[in-house]
């Protein structure tokens, strides 16, 4: 329920121009107006505003409203900046207070195609054409503004106009083959117009290394604390390319990369070489933290990609890597281990033999462990009944996901009655249950559909073991989707 403020905020909002207004509501006036959708208002609130810092994810809030709302809003910001800025050169008298522009955790939040057929990679284009438009206008300005000042002012000689201190965005960028030129020409033209983009994550989707290096090279070395190179068919020689570049970043703590191209099962030396090489480079990341290589093939690899770097790794994703027992021994017996916050071992098969060695790496994790993702790891009842008393033992637990995994309603049902122990447990996503899919007729093109009554029987049981705990604050659902993971990062 709105409080009586925001309700009062609301009303105010709805007309224009709006009244004089004391700078203590602005923050309370701008997320009405931003979930009313009234982009005219927020640009009267920007071209005002009464601060130095406009913070949009703490003034709008929950990133569940961001994704209610298309980026129209978020452009009519941008723009309110981008004329302010332009009065500042035409009005040297003019001031304006805002001097950072927070819209980091944006790019997080507004993902895939909202309603409107918006989708992350606009905001990052919004942001870009605002920062080339600011510098072309300031071009034109040094063209013809002294000229326009001096006849004004009436001297016999030129008024140059004062250089605005200028906005810095703080932002995460997405940058795609689409994107690509526009944000290359905001990043180049940062550094001496009066509108900037500081990129905190940097994602890079399907564009070349040599793009990436030149993208890395305009950031400012010491904002950026993320980077993704995602889906980008990345061989490993274009990741050496990159890692140099990346040694320019003294804060960089996580980083997420994608290369499928080796044969690690029959290595060459001149993949043996590159692997030891990039295995150097990482290395040489002071501050990494998270390192994320799912999808990559890492069978009987993961020591010597993990060996050099200098500190303990907190979050550790190995999605999809085909690790062997090897793999999960070495990480079990490394310095890792005892620090990791976060571990994501999904798509493993641990119904063959890596069941006892993720035993042997929850029990090293068990004292840190807050975040757990084993989905789709063939795990059945038998081999959740065997791990569960080691899973106990991380009484830090937050999060579990176990999704795609082939457990019955009795399997989830115990998995429930026995984390109710953990009590800082806060999600737990779990599988479909086997037993609540019912065959179908031959030649009917599927084997198994839901059995939308059993499951909602079995959910209900499920509810009721959470009322009668009073454990209503714990989260266990099947759907995989709409849950925000929780921020334990550096």
């Amino acid at each position: 329920m709105d409080s009586l403020v925001f309700l009062c905020a609301r009303h105010v909002v709805a007309q224009r121009p709006l009244p004089a207004l004391p700078a203590d509501l602005y923050p309370v006036l701008f997320q009405a107006a931003f979930l009313d959708g009234r982009p005219l208002v927020l640009r009267d609130f920007v071209a005002s505003w009464p601060f130095p810092v406009l913070n949009f994810q703490k003034l709008v809030g929950h990133l569940e409203l961001l994704q209610e709302h298309d980026c129209q809003l978020c452009e009519a910001v941008i723009q309110a900046v981008v004329s302010q800025l332009w009065r500042e050169l035409e009005e040297p008298g003019h001031n304006f207070s805002l001097r950072m522009l927070d819209m980091t955790q944006l790019l997080d939040s507004v993902t895939g195609c909202t309603t409107t057929g918006m989708n992350v990679c606009s905001s990052t284009e919004i942001f870009a054409r605002a920062c080339v438009e600011v510098s072309t206008n300031e071009r034109e300005f040094q063209r013809h503004g002294p000229e326009r000042f001096e006849r004004r002012s009436g001297a016999g000689t030129s008024v140059v106009p004062r250089q605005a201190p200028g906005v810095d965005i703080h932002t995460d960028l997405f940058v795609d083959e689409m994107s690509y030129d526009i944000v290359c020409d905001a990043l180049q033209s940062g550094a001496t117009s009066s509108l900037r983009l500081k990129c905190r994550k940097f994602t890079a989707m399907n564009i070349r290394a040599a793009e990436i290096v030149t993208l890395l090279e305009s950031l400012d070395p010491s904002f950026l604390r993320r980077v993704v190179l995602f889906y980008n068919s990345l061989e490993l020689t274009g990741l050496l390319m990159i890692l140099p570049h990346l040694l320019r970043f003294p804060d960089l703590c996580s980083l997420k990369v994608q290369c499928n191209d080796v044969d690690v099962q029959h290595l060459t030396p001149e993949s043996q070489m590159t692997i030891h090489n990039v295995a150097r480079q990482l290395g040489m990341l002071p501050s990494l933290r998270e390192l994320s290589l799912e999808y990559n093939q890492l069978s009987g690899n993961l020591c010597q990609i993990l060996c050099n770097l200098q500190a303990p790794l907190e979050s550790l994703e190995l999605a999809f890597c085909s690790l062997l027992p090897a793999d999960l021994i070495f990480l079990s017996q490394s310095i890792h281990a005892p620090a990791l916050k976060r571990l994501d071992l999904s798509g493993h098969d641990f119904s063959q033999g890596l069941l006892e060695p993720l035993q042997l790496l929850l029990m090293e994790t068990s004292a840190s462990l807050l975040h757990l993702d084993l989905m789709d790891c063939c795990m059945a009842d038998s081999h959740l009944d065997v791990l569960l008393p080691t899973l106990l033992r991380c009484s830090h637990l937050r999060v579990l996901r176990l999704h795609g995994n082939p457990l019955s309603t009795a399997a989830v049902k115990d998995l429930l009655q026995r984390t109710l122990e953990l009590p800082d447990l806060h999600l737990v996503v779990y599988p479909y249950p086997m037993d609540c899919f019912k065959p179908q007729p031959p030649n009917s093109g599927w084997d198994f559909i839901k059995d939308k009554e059993l499951f909602a029987a079995a959910k209900a049981e499920f509810s009721q073991i959470l009322v009668n705990s009073r454990r209503t604050d714990l989260i266990w659902t099947d759907n995989l989707d709409g849950h925000e993971d929780l921020d334990f990062s550096l």
